[in-house]
């Protein structure tokens, strides 16, 4: 996946009794995240952690202890609603909105009654700043110089098991105008262990298999964002 460091600050500031190095670095075209390490060790995040859609909406606001997620975190769609809370110490989802972004759908491979329950696949992180890796691992594998890409349509589809686990990750890519038609299929062990985990579907209470589609659009280098 895609991760490109922009430049390195060194602060005389202290997180959790230590000395930190502030870090930025831009996770898409839109979003950036803040974030701190030890000076001792600059693999390691320790403090406040926050990603910002164009510079000023929180995506993203949580704490780093030794490298790991701690407390509750809060998500934000790009207009920053909250949409979700989720808390690392219990490792639950503490509060989840309703879904704010028209180009996520799901789809369910059981037969649903008007009468049944059913939730939908939840990602830590929300509708939003969740799903971010999944549009960072793809990019064309053509120059799209002369190319409109607003003449593609573009969707990722995910299957996630009665587990909480993701089996698969495609990209379709469809174009009438360039007469261009693509399905690529990926290794989801490209992905973080946390990247491949989920809440899963459930149907009156019991776990489904179900399908998340993200409606995307091609950016002018062939890599993906949100619509």
């Amino acid at each position: 996946m895609k991760s490109i460091f922009l430049f390195f600050i060194i602060i005389p500031l202290v997180s959790f009794g230590q000395d930190t190095v502030l870090i930025k670095n831009r996770l898409t075209d839109s979003v950036m995240e803040r974030f701190y390490m030890l000076k001792s060790n600059i693999e390691i995040k320790n403090g406040q952690y926050e990603a910002v859609f164009r510079r000023k909406i929180n995506i993203a606001i949580g704490r780093f202890k030794n490298n790991e997620k701690v407390g509750i975190w809060q998500f934000f769609n790009k207009n920053g609603r909250l949409i979700e809370k989720f808390n690392y110490d219990t490792n639950n989802i503490t509060y989840e909105g309703p879904i704010s972004n028209k180009n996520l759908l799901f789809f369910f491979d059981d037969s649903i009654k008007t009468t049944d329950r059913l939730t939908r696949p939840l990602k830590i992180g929300g509708e939003y700043y969740g799903f971010i890796p999944f549009l960072n691992c793809f990019k064309l594998p053509f120059d799209t110089y002369g190319i409109n890409t607003n003449l593609f349509n573009t969707y990722i589809e995910l299957l996630i098991t009665p587990l909480g686990k993701l089996a698969w990750f495609k990209v379709y890519i469809d174009s009438l105008y360039y007469n261009y038609h693509k399905n690529f299929s990926f290794d989801v062990n490209l992905f973080s262990e946390e990247d491949r985990i989920f809440f899963p579907a459930t149907l009156n209470g019991k776990p489904i298999l179900s399908r998340i589609i993200i409606r995307c659009s091609l950016n002018d280098d062939g890599g993906l964002d949100f619509l």
